[in-house]
């Protein structure tokens, strides 16, 4: 009787949040693919201090600038917090200002945006979903071992138990995400400098094409680089850089610990959990038809001469 009761409260929980679950899927699967690019894209000494220092230089002469970014697999550089339409995009190759809008670049930060907001801003909903997610595991486990049969069931059950731990984890570091938990201190506050000569802080000490991004964040200013597939941000001071904790919980969620291979764990994450939205749906589609069906009154039967 209670796994009747826990199967049908895991049944409307889903149903319930289907279409939030749906989106954070898909869109995490296209995430994942973000550090898989990051690393692969990246070439050691393709940008060198000089020319960093020159295109903020060129392109930022008063020192307004907020922050930039570098998107190897496209090789683009972007300044953002100058020019017309408040960020520059420069080819790291030639200089040159570029006014494409990047492919991969503009899905990923799309993707993101979805992810972490959903549409008109429903960071809580985004919040509750992932909530959901993680209940539908732990009620999956409370029902008890799967029963593996070349069946839709099974496959689903079967999915569910042997990505288990990933399934969890997932959701659990978007939680932690969500709730500001790092397991970590919280790094020393610095003042922060103009982002030129953070940068150039930044070329002295590492290579300035491992640049992830040089940004303001809670008074501080960091730099995030792209260390041999982990991705470790650092206080920019005048005195150099300073380490900050890792934020495990962020490195796990977003693949960004182990570059191509951490990536790959996210994808196949992502499609585990495509898998199950998928069969459950079938499975949910299926129950319904023949609830109808036995619903459907018997026509009369013709009274004989």
């Amino acid at each position: 009787m209670v796994k009747f009761w826990l199967l049908r409260f895991h049944r409307w929980l889903a149903v319930a949040f289907a279409l939030p679950l749906a989106v954070l899927v898909l869109t995490g699967l296209v995430l994942s693919f973000e550090p898989i690019a990051q690393t692969s894209g990246l070439r050691p000494g393709s940008l060198t201090p000089a020319a960093l220092d020159g295109f903020l230089a060129t392109h930022d002469p008063e020192g307004r600038a907020r922050g930039l970014s570098l998107r190897p697999y496209e090789d683009r550089l972007t300044i953002s917090g100058v020019g017309p339409e408040g960020a520059v995009d420069i080819d790291v190759s030639t200089g040159a200002v570029r006014e494409d809008d990047g492919r991969f670049s503009g899905l990923f930060g799309e993707a993101r945006g979805l992810h972490e907001h959903l549409v008109f801003d429903l960071g809580w909903l985004v919040t509750a979903s992932t909530f959901a997610m993680l209940a539908l595991a732990v009620l999956g486990i409370a029902m008890g071992w799967p029963r593996l049969r070349a069946s839709m069931s099974g496959w689903h059950q079967g999915i569910a138990w042997f990505a288990l731990p990933l399934l969890v984890l997932s959701p659990l570091t978007g939680l932690a995400l969500a709730l500001g938990v790092s397991f970590a201190a919280p790094a020393a506050r610095t003042q922060p400098l103009p982002l030129r000569e953070a940068a150039r802080i930044v070329a002295l000490a590492k290579d300035p094409s491992t640049i992830v991004w040089i940004r303001n964040r809670g008074g501080r200013q960091l730099a995030r680089l792209n260390e041999g597939g982990m991705f470790n941000v650092y206080a920019v001071t005048r005195e150099g850089l300073v380490e900050t904790p890792r934020n495990w919980p962020r490195l796990i969620h977003e693949g960004n610990f182990a570059g191509i291979w951490s990536g790959l764990m996210n994808v196949a994450v992502s499609l585990a959990f495509v898998g199950l939205m998928v069969t459950g749906g079938v499975i949910f589609a299926r129950r319904q038809l023949r609830r109808r069906q036995r619903r459907r009154p018997v026509g009369r039967q013709p009274i004989p001469a």
